[in-house]
């Protein structure tokens, strides 16, 4: 009986003591901690956004459109784009910290310019997924009668809105101008762009640069084309586009 009570006794410690000698090894001391994947910041040629503001929300483009336009008569330069949700909205500004963001919002509310404000974090947005992240953004717009406002309303979402839109949707302040943004890039070795680069084009008579459009691999490129159009892909090898074809930029 004595040994059996001892034996009952030895257990009653031992499993215990077992058991949390395995929890420590599988959860704690044991072994090493899993260390989370952390992809490292990508270089660019271009400023990253860090905050901006964004203010309106709309289900009608016209009205991001005439929204877009009358912040940028008060010389903010604003442009809007197609959300997930459906909806279009609007973005301004690209502020040191949030709050000199918010600093900024609450004077353009005082003087009834914007309503409702959300402002958006950009900070360590620019990781190695940015090329394909670009793509997509820039897909999301395929199909979109996109409009820059103003005079445009007319003609459509000019080219290089389109395309600082889509930089700037993923962090990058691109100028405003397709000549600006060719300006701003970087040239490449025997001018071949990869993924999210963009490709320019001479389209007017004094063969300056006048078009841009967003590199998606495969000799194929995402644009706005201008009066009547939708943002679509189109072919590098097209006759029209292969003529007039300066070369790309890359800006990563």
């Amino acid at each position: 009986m004595e040994e059996k009570r001892l034996e009952v006794a030895f257990n009653q410690r031992i499993v215990p003591l077992a058991l949390i000698f395995v929890a420590f090894y599988l959860f704690g001391c044991g072994r090493a901690p899993i260390k989370p994947s952390i992809k490292p910041p990508l270089k660019t040629s271009l400023p990253s956004i860090h905050y901006t503001i964004q203010a309106g929300a709309f289900s009608n483009i016209q009205n991001a459109v005439q929204f877009t336009e009358k912040l940028r008569k008060k010389r903010v330069n604003a442009y809007h784009f197609l959300h997930r949700s459906g909806l279009y909205k609007v973005r301004f500004g690209n502020f040191p910290s949030r709050t000199a963001a918010n600093r900024r919002a609450k004077a353009l509310l005082s003087a009834g310019i914007i309503g409702d404000f959300y402002i958006v974090n950009f900070e360590d947005f620019l990781t190695a997924d940015l090329r394909d992240n670009i793509i997509r953004t820039a897909e999301n717009f395929i199909g979109v009668p996109y409009r820059w406002g103003g005079q445009s309303v007319e003609k459509g979402f000019d080219c290089s809105g389109f395309t600082m839109t889509v930089y700037k949707l993923n962090g990058l302040d691109l100028p405003r101008s397709s000549q600006a943004q060719w300006k701003a890039g970087v040239s490449l070795k025997q001018n071949r762009p990869q993924k999210g680069d963009l490709v320019f084009f001479h389209t007017a008579r004094n063969r300056k640069i006048s078009h841009v459009g967003i590199y998606i691999g495969n000799h194929q490129f995402i644009h706005a084309p201008g009066k009547g159009n939708e943002v679509q892909r189109t072919s590098l090898k097209n006759q029209y586009f292969k003529k007039n074809y300066s070369g790309a930029r890359t800006y990563f």
